[in-house]
C-alpha cells in the first residue's frame, strides 16, 4: 500500500483509505472513486452509454434559455457522515452555471453543480442507491439517472432530510420513450426516445 500504511500499521483507517486512493494509478480510460468508503474503479464506457450522454447534453443546450458549462469528468467531492473519508465521485454528467468549473480543483465542491447524470452501466445498483445518497447528502440538487436494466428515466430533486437520513424527497420515472420534464434553471421537457 503506501509508506504511512508500512510505518504506522495502528494509522486511522480513513486516512489510509484515502491515501491509497489518492495514490491509485488506473488504466488510461478507467475511472477510480471513492463511494461510501469504497474504491470502486470502472473501465471504459460503452458506445450506447456515451450515447444517452451525448442525447441529454445535447437537448439541454439546444432547448434550454440560459446557459450551461457541462462535464463528463469532472470529479466531485462530497461530505460524508461519521469517520470515514468524503465521497470522490465522477458524474457521467456535470451540468453547472457558466464559468464554474474555472479555478476548480480536481475534485471540487459540489456548492456550483445543478445537475449531476449517471447512465447505469456495471453498478448499476450503485447508481440506483449509493451515488443517489451521496448527491442528496451533498445537497445536488438534481439528480438524473438513466436505467438502462430498468429502461427508464428517473429524475430526483429535492435532497433534504436530517442526521443520516437524507435523499431526494421528489422521484419522477418515466419509461424510454416518454418526455421528461426538467425543472428551473433548466426548464425543458427532454425527449428519452432514443435512450438505449
Amino acid at each position: 500500500m503506501t509508506a504511512a500504511t508500512a510505518h504506522d500499521p495502528q494509522g486511522d483507517p480513513a486516512d489510509v483509505l484515502l491515501e491509497g486512493f489518492h495514490a491509485l494509478e488506473t488504466p488510461e480510460g478507467f475511472r477510480a472513486e471513492l463511494i461510501e468508503g469504497e474504491i470502486v474503479v470502472t473501465p471504459p464506457p460503452t458506445g450506447n452509454h456515451e450515447s444517452n450522454i451525448a442525447s441529454v447534453v445535447r437537448q439541454i443546450i439546444k432547448r434550454s434559455a440560459i446557459d450551461f458549462d457541462f462535464s463528463g469528468n469532472k470529479g466531485l467531492l462530497l461530505d460524508r457522515g461519521g469517520l470515514c473519508p468524503k465521497n470522490h465521485l465522477i458524474p457521467d454528467g456535470v451540468f453547472a452555471p457558466v464559468g464554474a468549473y474555472a479555478d476548480e480543483p480536481g475534485w471540487m465542491p459540489v456548492d456550483k453543480v445543478l445537475l449531476v447524470m449517471e447512465v447505469t452501466s456495471s453498478g448499476a445498483d450503485r447508481d440506483r442507491k449509493s451515488k443517489r445518497y451521496c448527491y442528496a447528502r451533498g445537497g445536488v440538487p438534481l439528480y438524473l439517472l438513466i436505467d438502462r436494466e430498468l429502461e427508464a428515466v428517473t429524475l430526483l430533486g429535492e435532497p433534504g432530510g436530517h442526521a443520516d437520513l437524507i435523499d431526494y424527497r421528489l422521484e419522477i420515472r418515466v419509461p424510454f420513450g416518454k418526455s421528461l420534464d426538467l425543472p428551473e434553471p433548466f426548464a425543458l421537457t427532454l425527449e428519452t426516445a432514443e435512450f438505449k
